[in-house]
């Protein structure tokens, strides 16, 4: 069974920070690179932010400049620093692998609002 399980949402003020956690129950990069998803009210699944076992990162505009991406190849573990939040940040935070074979975890509920 290959499962994720994400925390370290919460609820945050605009202009706030937050740091996800995506553990893995196997190696991380098994599947190819790994990805953080996010998910809003009415709204499809988005990709936030890319790395690839190389350290090579990639993000969606929107968080340029205020989202890092990482990951702890020993903890099997990826990393979202997430800086400066907005309210339209607000979303159901997921990880998985850019060809997303691991099974989808729940996720990690993220609330920007004053």
């Amino acid at each position: 069974q290959v499962q994720l399980v994400e925390s370290g949402g919460g609820l945050v003020q605009p202009g706030g920070s937050l740091r996800l956690s995506c553990a893995a129950s196997g190696s991380i990069f098994r599947f190819g690179a790994m990805v953080w998803y996010r998910q809003a009210p009415g709204k499809q699944r988005e990709l936030v932010a890319t790395v690839t076992s190389g350290g090579s990162t990639n993000y969606v505009d929107s968080v340029k400049g205020r989202f890092t991406i990482s990951s702890h190849n020993a903890k099997n573990t990826v990393y979202l620093q997430m800086n400066s939040l907005k309210p339209e940040d607000t979303a159901v935070y997921y990880c998985n692998s850019i060809t997303t074979k691991w099974d989808w975890g729940q996720g990690t509920q993220v609330t920007v609002s004053s």
